[in-house]
């Protein structure tokens, strides 16, 4: 028959929180061991991908890591990822060359008349 394994902690719920495993001591007693949480890797505000170079941490870890594992050297770096950058730049780019063309159309139509 199977050993009888007491919870060590107060909350007797099965929750995501709770989790536990049983685990073997040296003096032959099955104990449960409490799990932490996974931790999940950052991702991209806009295209919900994945941050490369940025480390998976817990929450709380974050605040004792240092900045380097925190963030890439890069505009948004930490915050989007690489393409979604790019796609920014050309955005604003394109967006200051139209309003370019669109000021030289009108000069040319004052001009013209």
């Amino acid at each position: 028959m199977a050993q009888r394994v007491t919870l060590r902690k107060r909350t007797p719920y099965n929750t995501k929180s709770n989790r536990r495993r049983i685990v073997k001591t040296p003096g032959g007693r099955l104990v449960y061991h409490h799990t932490h949480k996974l931790p999940t890797s950052p991702k991209c505000g806009d295209c919900h991908t994945a941050l490369p170079g940025v480390k998976s941490l817990r929450p709380r870890e974050y605040a004792t890591v240092s900045k380097r594992l925190k963030t890439v050297q890069r505009a948004y770096g930490g915050s989007r990822c690489a393409n979604c950058v790019r796609t920014r730049v050309i955005r604003a780019f394109l967006v200051e060359e139209a309003k370019i063309v669109k000021n030289v159309i009108k000069a040319q139509a004052a001009k013209a008349k």
